[in-house]
């Protein structure tokens, strides 16, 4: 059956974090946002589904662009329909974008999951059914009992640490938290994880994303000593010579692209200009499954790790189908705030950790998210 429908379902849920100015997510009380969901269906009735940012996928580009290139083909060609798409981008003028890419190319896949009744992840190798979760905190921010200074955050660690975690990836403070940046309070913040945790747990930095070249090298030979397992996105993304000369100069493992655009190709000038010892890339940062499954077999190919930006069912399934990454990043984590309790438009969370620290792959068809399309239907404010 051929794809006969495209569209994105706007829907109102609660939400109990938002995010500052920057676009750093926080705990908030409970409140109503606005959420998407894009649909895939094909002319059987069977349908795909992907989660989107209603601002990153409007009416506009699946007019102009998603549904000329996917309705009326074969959702099994999904290098065809991949390339075509990013032949597009070309002269799109930023309304097509990697992320975009990425959104479709999980309902396409999440729809052949479905139809055949199997996951995602088994269709793309199967090479793990279980993979180990990192504890990933929200950003620092001022709140009392929350992540406000380095005993907050050494707290929480030891709260991670008993849940079953045995790597916690710590977001310092960055703007607009006036006290941000500050190497020194990032240094002596995660001095005070790791003595709280103590040598067994792996710890990682990711760190105010605009320090210089000085600060960066700084703040990474202080991790050198806390022997933390990496070190993330200190500096800006757009100059890779600036993260071949921290490399080059850093025993602790530098990792990367996390935002870089680019897609798998960016990523392949990183391992060529020495930029990092691990590869990053997620399916929403490397325009979807199929692109950074290719980020992954790059890696593999150069003998580095390639770990998996973000938590959720696409970068699952990537997790699930190869042995590159060691972890699967869950969170955003927080003291005041519940990870495990869905929210309403979900019956369950596709992510669920036994007291080991382990997250094993969804076995429903699909990419094994359970939608609540009762909910959804019946909080549907637009449909484009």
């Amino acid at each position: 059956m051929l794809i006969d429908a495209v569209a994105v379902r706007v829907f109102t849920t609660t939400a109990r974090t938002a995010v500052d100015e920057a676009g750093h997510r926080h705990p908030a009380p409970e409140h109503e946002v606005t959420a998407a969901l894009l649909e895939i269906t094909d002319q059987d009735g069977n349908a795909g589904y992907c989660p989107v940012q209603p601002d990153h996928l409007r009416e506009p580009v699946l007019a102009g662009h998603i549904r000329p290139t996917v309705v009326g083909r074969d959702p099994w060609q999904r290098e065809r329909l991949w390339q075509a798409l990013s032949r597009r981008q070309r002269g799109a003028h930023g309304g097509l974008t990697d992320r975009a890419l990425g959104y479709v190319d999980q309902a396409l896949w999440d729809l052949l999951g479905r139809r055949v009744g199997l996951p995602v992840w088994k269709l793309l190798g199967g090479a793990r059914d279980r993979v180990p979760a990192y504890a990933s905190t929200m950003c620092g921010d001022e709140i009392p009992g929350g992540l406000s200074c380095p005993e907050d955050y050494a707290a929480f660690a030891e709260q991670l640490a008993k849940r079953g975690y045995r790597g916690i990836k710590l977001h310092t403070w960055m703007p607009p938290v006036p006290f941000a940046p500050d190497v020194r309070l990032d240094i002596r913040t995660c001095a005070a994880v790791r003595e709280a945790v103590g040598p067994d747990i792996a710890l990682m930095l990711d760190a105010n994303h605009w320090y210089r070249r000085t600060e960066a090298l700084e703040l990474g030979r202080a991790l050198e000593k806390l022997d933390f397992a990496w070190y993330e996105e200190p500096m800006d993304e757009a100059s890779i010579s600036s993260y071949r000369w921290l490399a080059d100069q850093l025993a602790v493992p530098v990792i990367g692209p996390e935002t870089a655009a680019g897609k798998h190709f960016a990523r392949a000038e990183w391992i060529s200009a020495g930029a990092c010892d691990i590869l990053r890339a997620g399916v929403d940062d490397c325009g979807g499954i199929g692109a950074t499954l290719k980020a992954v077999h790059l890696a593999e190919a150069f003998n580095i790790d390639c770990e998996i930006h973000g938590n959720g069912s696409g970068n699952l399934a990537v997790l699930g189908a190869t042995e590159s990454g060691r972890w699967y990043e869950r969170g955003l984590l927080h003291p005041h705030v519940d990870f495990d309790e869905p929210p309403p438009h979900r019956h369950t969370i596709v992510d669920t950790m036994d007291a080991d620290g382990i997250v094993t792959m969804p076995s429903a068809p699909g990419l094994g998210d359970d939608w609540n399309f009762d909910y959804i239907s019946e909080h549907t404010v637009d449909v484009w």
